[in-house]
């Protein structure tokens, strides 16, 4: 009998974050990320992947609408934009002056502080 083994992989990005989209439909947009689905390593960048949903008849709408709304973005096309430079740039972590465990831009070396 073959175990599976589920691996999580640390997500560099949260919520509040700008972010550069590297590849899709928005490529080379910029971002701001609204929700962060760790277990899937998805995300929802604000303004971004919008898909039509349509929406059956129901008592309080009788006619049925289609709504647009974001859609989930894997996070590996998602990149960091660094807040001092403005430039997009690759998440590292390093233990700060105080010993508590932070992100830093691997760019410019900065700390990312926290929204």
């Amino acid at each position: 009998m073959k175990t599976t083994i589920k691996k999580h992989l640390k997500v560099h990005i949260r919520r509040g974050d700008r972010v550069k989209i590297l590849a899709g439909r928005h490529r080379n947009e910029q971002g701001t990320v609204l929700k962060v689905f760790p277990k899937v390593y998805r995300a929802i960048v604000d303004g971004m992947n919008i898909v039509a949903r349509h929406v059956k008849p129901s008592a309080s709408n009788p006619k049925g609408t289609i709504q647009r709304q974001p859609s989930p973005i894997h996070i590996s096309n998602l990149m960091l934009i660094d807040p001092a430079s403005g430039e997009a740039t690759r998440v590292g972590r390093k233990h700060n002056e105080v010993g508590k465990l932070q992100r830093y831009a691997k760019k410019t070396g900065n700390f990312i502080k926290n929204v």
